[in-house]
C-alpha cells in the first residue's frame, strides 16, 4: 500500500461546521476505513510561502484541510477522493502520492 495525501481546495468559511457536516465527514471516514491513516485538521486559510528571496501571504488558491489514505495506486486514492464531503459545495480535492523516505 501506498500513502496519499487528499487536500482539500475551496473557499474558506468561518462557519463552524454544521451537525450534518461534521455527520457526513464521519459516515466517509467509516467508508475509508482501515485505509484512512490521518484524518487530518482543517486549516484557517491563513497562509505564508517561504521562499528563496523571503515570504510572501499566499492568496492564490484556499486549501481547507486535509487526509492521509493508502491505497494500491493514485486511482484508487482518486476513487477514495471521489466520495468526499466537499464535493459539490464549490471545492475539489487533490491528490497526491506520499513517496517513501
Amino acid at each position: 500500500m501506498k500513502k496519499f495525501v487528499l487536500i482539500y481546495q475551496g473557499p474558506q468559511s468561518n462557519e463552524a461546521p454544521s451537525p450534518e457536516v461534521f455527520e457526513a465527514w464521519t459516515a466517509w471516514f467509516g467508508q475509508i476505513g482501515n485505509n484512512l491513516v490521518d484524518g487530518g485538521n482543517p486549516l484557517n486559510g491563513q497562509a505564508k510561502e517561504v521562499a528563496e528571496n523571503g515570504v510572501s501571504d499566499l492568496n492564490q488558491g484556499q486549501a481547507l484541510g486535509y487526509s492521509i489514505v493508502n491505497a494500491e495506486n493514485i486511482d484508487d486514492a482518486v476513487e477514495i477522493a471521489k466520495g468526499c464531503p466537499v464535493l459539490g459545495a464549490h471545492c475539489s480535492v487533490q491528490v497526491y502520492e506520499a513517496l517513501p523516505m
